[in-house]
């Protein structure tokens, strides 16, 4: 008759893992000697044996016991099955560990592959990652408030970078967009996208693929966020306004009675 200790021994696992078992129900009790110690058999041995190989298997301890009293038949199935779901939980790890490679890049957190897609044009485009990364946190919420129009919004935006203007405006942001506010880009990116609201509101597109579905206080949080960017960016929206032109996310013309002088024709 062996103890507890020569048992988990035997079975090659720890006396805690007995205990373990004990509890759970998997190996019964045993009879205790006169001095009160759990005495154990050759029975004891084996079955312990064939919990370990199960459980280091991969078996979970609910289908242990399932799988030790099953014919040969239902131990077969039982295996099979088990051997299923392993295979998909191994599927679904893999999937994560894709999702985590992704996520070191820092975009695909909260963002939709066709926003990253996007980011990543840019780049090829020689843009900066300061400015990536402002466009970015952007659509991190744009993606949030439009779910289900981000791929539309996102397949226009990729449309306008086949206007030249559109490419020289990111030209511009190919280092850090801190510019002051009497930097000589600031004017030309001024004239650049005014040429580009101008041709949009000639193609009735103003508003098509900008601020869809935004509310105002939304729209004045984009706003904020590009002009709070760099001294420079706040010095081009007032350069649009003295021009006839309001807003940044969610463009407008305003009218000349409004401006107190006649706009210039576009």
């Amino acid at each position: 008759m062996l103890t507890i200790s020569q048992l988990a021994a035997y079975a090659g696992v720890t006396v805690r893992a007995v205990r373990h078992y004990h509890q759970v129900g998997l190996l019964p009790e045993p009879e205790r000697d006169r001095s009160g110690y759990r005495s154990y058999d050759a029975t004891a041995v084996v079955r312990l044996i064939r919990i370990r190989t199960l459980a280091d298997a991969g078996v979970p301890l609910a289908r242990v016991q399932e799988l030790l009293d099953a014919g040969p038949e239902e131990f077969a199935e039982g295996v099979r099955t088990i051997d299923t779901n392993l295979r998909a939980e191994i599927r679904r790890l893999q999937s994560t560990r894709t999702r985590l490679a992704r996520l070191a890049a820092g975009e695909h957190l909260a963002l939709p592959r066709s926003v990253v897609g996007y980011l990543d044009r840019l780049r090829g485009l020689g843009v900066g990652e300061r400015y990536i990364e402002m466009e970015r946190d952007a659509w991190i919420m744009i993606a949030a408030q439009l779910p289900d129009l981000i791929d539309f919004v996102i397949a226009k935006k990729h449309e306008q970078l086949d206007d030249p203007d559109m490419l020289k405006l990111y030209s511009f942001f190919r280092g850090a967009p801190d510019w002051p506010v009497d930097d000589p880009r600031v004017v030309e990116v001024a004239d650049t996208v005014e040429r580009l609201m101008i041709r949009a509101v000639e193609a009735g597109e103003v508003g098509e693929a900008g601020a869809v579905g935004f509310d105002d206080r939304f729209v004045d949080l984009l706003d904020s966020t590009m002009v709070r960017s760099s001294p420079g960016a706040g010095r081009v929206v007032e350069i649009l306004e003295e021009r006839g032109w309001k807003g940044w996310t969610r463009i407008e013309r305003v009218p000349a009675d409004r401006l107190g002088t006649e706009l210039p024709p576009s």
